[in-house]
């Protein structure tokens, strides 16, 4: 199965660190970050993982659950939760899906034969509320995973679901924002009392509306 944006995502029920998750339940109504790794006990993985416990806080304050992916057993997961609180001085504190039939990954097309078919490759999955993939971003094994891109990414899909804007290049939250190209100039002065910059008639800035 191949996933692409706006795609509404499989649910499954797997066994994981903290038991047995239904995907769909476990979601609720929150945004999640699901993220894949190829097995446990990978140096550049275990340095993920804990960077993603300590940014937790950040994910919560945005209604975000994170869940990783593993394709080894609950009973490796263990081991390796050990390793990454020790190494990354760290709590662990999402669970880690165990895939080892590769169900899921087969589910949500993590599987790359090409390059190497032995593993699942390390993808990164933003979904809404309504289940819909928002983004994916696939990594070379060798690339550890930017995190604080993931929360931007977050932070401009939850802006621009709500307002009438899009973000630039580098945008951070509290920044200028783009006027989407369907509202009129003259429309959007109304729609954005802070100001309309026009630096093209297909290029206008406003500040960020909910800031």
């Amino acid at each position: 199965m191949t996933l692409r944006l706006g795609d509404t995502v499989p649910d499954f029920t797997q066994a994981s660190s903290e038991g047995d998750i239904s995907f769909y339940d476990w979601a609720g109504d929150s945004w999640v970050v699901l993220f894949s790794h190829p097995a446990d006990y990978t140096p550049v993985c275990t340095t993920e993982l804990g960077t993603v416990a300590k940014l937790k806080p950040e994910f919560d304050k945005r209604n975000v659950k994170v869940i990783a992916l593993s394709v080894d057993d609950v009973e490796s997961h263990a081991g390796w939760i050990g390793d990454i609180e020790e190494t990354q001085s760290t709590k662990l504190n999402y669970p880690i899906l165990a895939d080892p039939d590769k169900k899921v990954s087969d589910l949500y097309d993590m599987i790359h034969p090409n390059a190497n078919a032995k593993v699942t490759v390390r993808t990164v999955f933003i979904i809404d509320p309504q289940k819909k993939l928002r983004l994916s971003l696939t990594y070379p094994p060798s690339t550890g995973r930017n995190f604080d891109e993931i929360l931007r990414v977050i932070d401009s899909l939850q802006l621009t679901d709500n307002y009438s804007v899009a973000t630039p290049a580098d945008w951070k939250d509290g920044e200028d924002c783009v006027v989407v190209p369907s509202i009129p100039t003259d429309e959007a002065r109304q729609k954005f009392p802070k100001g309309v910059t026009e630096i093209r008639p297909y290029l206008r800035m406003t500040p960020q509306p909910n800031k």
